[in-house]
């Protein structure tokens, strides 16, 4: 994502959520994608067998390898470089790039392929390595489909899934040049993307990967896709450079096995995905492919923020895209409306995390809060929940707006709250008060005013103060159940709270 676009995008969350809404094609296309990614999710798990103990397995594996995430990475740099690669840690997205140039700008590099990585996204890499007029080529289809339309992916596992096959027939002809009928098929399109793209292979001097996950124990990256563009990436171009987030690491082979598993099911309902690459180091004497250099750079770039805190097991995330494929607010607002490069429950969880709840924290509005997400996620990561504490974060920070009127409105409720006969009263006046304002039973719009109201009244109906509130209807039905002699202290509790009245001898508030 240039810079340009990153700006455009960050216009707030409600602005760009109703931008979404208007676009009733894409949300159309999301639900039904959606759906089929859902549908073969369930379909793979069942016919695992017990998945729920793969999930354990997977969570324990994930909680422990973050938990010790400083003594794997440092096995896995003592591997590869003894494997012949070259290991870069950065701290921050400018480091990453950095590392990524020295490189190009050493080999001379003006032709670089790449595959699908998240990160390169994250730290704006495509930007930079133009200004300096080096040519980059996506190789995964949707990411090349999404290149020639100058746009950030929609989705982790699926970027170009907003496009329709009209739309990619028209970048194809108007950004590519492809010679393509009036209504081409989609085996047309994929003719045309296959021929392209191994030109591309076949010129160019870097490719650029990104890492699903790397194995400690051996040093090894391991690239998985479902189209083989990782595998020409990994055995074409004579240097390699794998840019990945510094928790991808994996302790060992046998964990490698579960977490892959959890992948491809939780992913798109496959027992594993079409292509699983593995490389250790450059090429060796004997081997008949693979580079004749291998640069490894591990990015933090705010991923250490969230070691040791509450949001912590935010870091096991395995990049499967089932939270956004359960997620009803991603599939009615789709990926751009999150204004970054994740997006979904996990996007409104690490973004925050990782630029700054201040800046990003309303992220976390995006939610219904109904759990499907977690339900979905196969490492059980807490993502409803930690979008109630960012929300949190968010309401208590410095850089919140406030209204004027937040903190004494919140102080009369306080007041009124605190003692029994205030609150009755405040009842009374409600409902005597409430009819000028009153339309049907709900307040009228133009009550949208009241600070604490207008932005729940913009999207939604309040409903009025009862003009008989429920203490008057109450005690009325025990006085037409147990006759007006009872007093108070001798009429029976209300169904379900004798256990409550017994604590209090009977006191009513």
């Amino acid at each position: 994502m240039t810079p340009e676009r990153s700006r455009d995008l960050n216009g707030g969350v409600r602005t760009r959520a109703r931008r979404a809404l208007a676009d009733t094609g894409t949300r159309q296309a999301l639900a039904a994608t959606a759906g089929r990614f859902r549908g073969a999710r369930v379909q793979a798990a069942a016919e695992y067998g017990d998945f729920d103990a793969l999930r354990d397995h997977g969570q324990a594996l994930r909680a422990h390898t973050i938990e010790h995430l400083s003594e794997y990475l440092a096995l896995l740099r003592r591997q590869v470089e003894s494997a012949g690669g070259h290991v870069h840690f950065a701290s921050t997205a400018r480091e990453a790039v950095d590392a990524v140039m020295q490189v190009v700008r050493q080999r001379r590099a003006r032709r670089v392929t790449k595959s699908k990585s998240m990160v390169s996204e994250e730290i704006e890499l495509n930007a930079v390595l133009e200004a300096e007029g080096v040519r980059v080529v996506e190789t995964d289809l949707g990411e090349y489909i999404i290149q020639l339309a100058h746009e950030p992916p929609f989705h982790i596992i699926a970027p170009a899934l907003h496009k329709t096959r009209a739309q990619v027939a028209d970048l194809f002809r108007e950004q590519a040049g492809a010679p393509l009928p009036a209504d081409p098929t989609i085996p047309q399109l994929n003719a045309f993307a296959r021929e392209r793209l191994r030109e591309e292979f076949l010129q160019a001097e870097i490719g650029i990967t990104g890492c699903n996950f790397a194995v400690a124990e051996s040093g090894s990256v391991v690239l998985v896709t479902n189209e083989g563009n990782g595998r020409m990436q990994t055995t074409m171009p004579p240097v390699m450079i794998t840019l990945m987030g510094m928790e991808r690491v994996v302790p060992t082979w046998e964990d490698l096995g579960v977490l892959l598993e959890l992948l491809a099911r939780s992913a798109t309902g496959q027992k594993l995905s079409s292509y699983t690459s593995v490389v250790t180091g450059p090429r060796r004497e004997g081997e008949a492919d693979g580079p004749e250099e291998f640069h490894l750079v591990i990015v933090d770039n705010g991923r250490s923020r969230m070691l040791g805190t509450e949001f912590q097991e935010a870091l096991h995330c395995i990049r499967c895209g089932a939270c956004l494929n359960a997620c009803p607010v991603y599939q009615q607002i789709g990926g751009h409306a999150y204004g970054w490069v994740y997006s979904g429950p996990i996007g409104a969880v690490i973004t925050p995390l990782m630029r700054g709840i201040e800046e990003w924290g309303e992220l976390a509005q995006a939610t219904s809060l109904c759990g499907a997400c977690w339900e979905a996620c196969p490492v059980r990561i807490p993502l409803h929940d930690y979008l109630v504490r960012i929300r949190q974060h968010e309401a208590m920070g410095a850089g919140r707006p406030r209204h004027p009127l937040e903190a004494d409105l919140i102080g009369a409720w306080r007041w009124l709250m605190s003692r029994p006969g205030r609150y009755r009263r405040a009842l009374g006046a409600g409902s005597r008060l409430g009819g000028p304002v009153t339309d049907d039973g709900h307040l009228k719009r133009a009550a949208g005013w009241l600070p604490v109201l207008s932005g729940w009244m913009a999207q939604r109906d309040f409903p009025a103060p009862a003009r008989r509130p429920f203490r008057e209807r109450w005690a009325q039905l025990e006085r037409e159940l147990y006759g007006p002699e009872q007093g108070p202290s001798e009429r029976r509790p209300a169904p379900g709270n004798e256990a409550g009245a017994k604590e209090q001898g009977g006191e009513r508030p």
